[in-house]
């Protein structure tokens, strides 16, 4: 199912920023980008992605310093990557915008 290096936005998905996570947290190598993964298994990486971010209250600046550099260096990457192949996050924001009209 996910593919990392071809998804859309250059990996600027909800998979992509599970598997990153995982790779930050250790759960996973960094050569492992979940080709073939089933929704299953990519649920259970979710989960203990989840478990690993609710040690620190999901906030980058209580994670340990290592693992704040490992963020850093992944998920910035990554923004690089996305940018370069036309993300601009607007697509994570676009309901946010939305404005209901009355008829």
């Amino acid at each position: 199912m996910s593919d990392l290096n071809n998804e859309d936005w250059g990996g600027m998905t909800s998979i992509g920023k599970i598997i990153r996570d995982a790779w930050v947290f250790d759960l996973l190598p960094e050569t492992k980008d979940c080709t073939g993964w089933n929704l299953g298994r990519l649920d259970a990486l979710l989960q203990e992605v989840n478990a690993e971010w609710g040690k620190y209250a999901c906030l980058v600046s209580r994670l340990p310093k290592e693992l704040r550099e490992r963020h850093t260096r992944i998920h910035g990457a990554a923004f690089d990557k996305a940018k370069t192949a036309g993300w601009s996050g607007e697509n994570e924001t676009d309901d946010e915008n939305y404005i209901e009209t009355p008829e």
